[in-house]
């Protein structure tokens, strides 16, 4: 019996074309809230950055799981281990990196280039206060996003030991403390509502949404998710554009 429902944001819950909340989407939590099914946010965005939503969430799980919480309490909070975030700083100016940084309550972006512009209009987002690079030493980061290409991510993890990079798009990683997951994060929230594993349904469609999926009781991957994260779902749906959500939820909860 589903408990606990978890979505991941974007290509998800907002379609890149609209960066919209489909109606569909909004009929399927109605449906999961009528059958008794809480729902979470599962995403690498922080808070900032999540745009108000006409559905409701009972906690939400940020920035890949670095950031766990209800409307209530904190749950789990992983930063990046200060020496990390330095040596990232350092490679970053070294390289001239675009590099954007998750606190708590804020986000900064600094060296923009062509690269961060794209990542702005893919999510649909405003491009948060651009500072120098100096002005990023000291805070204490819960994610990074470093935009650099897929073969500089060997080097990058031997530079950040104390973190890992779950990356979803070619133009960039996010970078996170090892340990953090969405995954993580939904093994944080089932405790706390005493939610067993078996009774969750989670939606994704990044790479970076692989281990909710396999860790869910009942991973869906979307109809637009590259076939890696397909195949570590339980089962595909309609594409985000086609009310996937919806179609999944309808189909489950039929059964």
């Amino acid at each position: 019996m589903i408990k606990a429902a978890f979505f991941d944001i974007d290509g998800t819950l907002l379609s890149f074309k609209t960066h919209r909340v489909s109606e569909g989407t909004i009929r399927a939590f109605g449906r999961l809230h009528r059958a008794g099914v809480r729902t979470f946010i599962s995403t690498g965005r922080p808070m900032v950055l999540i745009p108000p939503m006409p559905v409701d969430f009972d906690g939400h799980i940020t920035m890949n799981g670095g950031l766990v919480f209800t409307p209530r309490e904190t749950l789990l909070s992983n930063p990046i281990p200060q020496a990390d975030t330095e040596r990232w700083l350092d490679y970053a100016q070294k390289h001239n990196l675009c590099t954007m940084i998750f606190t708590v309550d804020s986000m900064l972006v600094t060296q923009v280039n062509a690269y961060a512009t794209a990542i702005r209009d893919q999510l649909g987002f405003q491009m948060p206060p651009v500072v120098p690079i100096g002005e990023m030493r000291g805070l204490q980061a819960y994610q990074l996003i470093a935009v650099m290409p897929p073969a500089a991510d060997d080097e990058v993890a031997r530079l950040m030991p104390g973190c890992r990079l779950p990356r979803w798009c070619d133009a960039f990683t996010d970078i996170v403390a090892a340990g953090n997951s969405k995954a993580e994060g939904m093994a944080a929230i089932c405790r706390h509502f005493g939610i067993n594993r078996q009774d969750t349904l989670a939606f994704g469609d990044g790479a970076n949404d692989i281990e909710m999926l396999r860790w869910a009781g009942t991973g869906v991957a979307m109809g637009n998710a590259a076939d890696i994260v397909k195949q570590a779902a339980d089962m595909v749906t309609l594409d985000v554009d086609n009310e996937g959500i919806e179609h999944a939820v309808n189909q489950i909860l039929d059964r």
